[in-house]
């Protein structure tokens, strides 16, 4: 593992900020302490930096003195966390009840900051460096909003990179994968509207029980009889709302889930088909049918030039056999913005098996989005040598 031996010196200052923004965690769109925390240390280190896009970003300017290039690359970390309950209590344990980074967004913000101190006192490169502090990962489409705001136009950059945190594959090594790699995100709302009658006189009303059911199931022949079996998509249906008495039969049910694809022709087909058979089911039952399909996060579409790229770049830090292919993931990630608009590739960086968890971590996993989670402190010389490497490698491109 060839580390940078500048960043190993400082990892210890760097653990110190990541702790100190996991114990005060910020949901989308609030990082206002984060993102102060980030702009100093930036500019402590003589970085020039922009804030305000999407809110609460943070874009700091690195530009190299080993020629006049105006080639320039971008680099991405997340920092918001999430609407959750630690269960740890460990001393940096968060501070914000009903807040955690419970994701690793605050190692993200740690890993690019580390880089950041490198590239600031070694400029040995041609071209510019922007490090990409992005808001509301979570749910809030910061991505998008950055773009809306302008970044691309503000700081063009020929290709930008982002890395995710993966527990359970070992510290030490690395996964990617070109093409498809995390699914889009995107949610349903169904209210059947039938006629409230007497429990025990049913034939007075409209059930919409009965046709919820059924159309749950129905959904399920989309997946298996209407796409092709070789095509990934997913339909969850994962609320379901009805009733208040025991001896009602209700006016209404409302449905509520969640469908995932790797390309938008399959979720075109989902959506259509899903529209169909709620309105056409309903109607078949004489009951009434309001359909929402609401689009979130597009699919995270690696580039493959730029992902080979970035396998050689692991390759040259912890070996090739340390550098995985990754089995894409029906979770989404909104760098996929991000991809839409740039050539780049989202890869992971092994977290470990949780044993790296200091006394005072809850009971549960050292999984993602849970109460016990915390980051792995050792990756931080591991992800900052890698964004060094991979930037300067890529501005000396040719």
């Amino acid at each position: 593992m060839q580390l940078i031996e500048s960043i190993l010196a400082d990892a210890a200052a760097v653990t110190a900020i990541r702790r100190d923004i996991h114990a005060h965690p910020e949901l989308c769109f609030e990082e206002t302490r984060t993102a102060d925390v980030i702009a100093k240390a930036l500019t402590d280190w003589g970085i020039p930096i922009h804030r305000g896009l999407g809110t609460t970003g943070v874009v700091g300017i690195v530009k190299g003195t080993a020629g006049t290039s105006d080639r320039a690359v971008g680099l991405r970390a997340d920092i918001d966390a999430l609407p959750m309950t630690e269960k740890n209590t460990f001393a940096h344990a968060s501070t914000h009840a009903g807040k955690m980074h419970a994701c690793g967004h605050d190692g993200h913000t740690a890993m690019l900051l580390a880089a950041a101190k490198h590239l600031s006192k070694n400029r040995n490169f041609d071209g510019t460096v922007y490090l990409i502090f992005q808001p509301a990962e979570e749910g809030g489409g910061g991505a998008r909003e950055m773009i809306k705001d302008g970044i691309f136009d503000k700081f063009p950059m020929e290709a930008v990179f982002g890395a995710h945190n993966w527990p359970g594959m070992q510290v030490g090594q690395f996964a990617l994968k070109s093409g498809p790699c995390f699914a889009s995100s995107n949610e349903f709302r169904i209210v059947i509207r039938g006629k409230g009658s007497h429990a025990a006189m049913p034939h007075n009303g409209i059930d919409p029980v009965p046709i919820a059911c059924q159309l749950v199931q129905g959904f399920q022949t989309i997946i298996t009889r209407n796409k092709r079996p070789i095509d990934a998509g997913v339909i969850s249906v994962t609320m379901i709302h009805a009733g208040e008495a025991t001896n009602v039969v209700p006016d209404s049910v409302e449905i509520q889930g969640t469908v995932r694809t790797f390309t938008l022709e399959v979720l075109d087909l989902i959506e259509k088909r899903m529209k169909e058979v709620a309105e056409n089911l309903c109607a078949a039952f004489d009951a009434g049918c309001e359909f929402e399909f609401t689009r979130n996060y597009p699919p995270t579409i690696n580039h493959p030039a730029e992902t080979e790229f970035v396998r050689s770049v692991m390759a040259d830090v912890v070996g090739p056999d340390n550098v995985q292919e990754f089995e894409p993931t029906m979770g989404a990630e909104d760098f996929s913005y991000f991809l839409l608009e740039k050539p780049g590739c989202y890869f992971l960086i092994g977290n470990g098996d949780g044993s790296h968890r200091i006394g005072g971590h809850g009971m549960g996993p050292c999984m993602l989005h849970n109460p016990s989670y915390d980051f792995n402190d050792d990756l931080i010389p591991l992800g900052a040598t890698l964004w060094v490497r991979l930037a300067e490698q890529w501005l000396a491109k040719t």
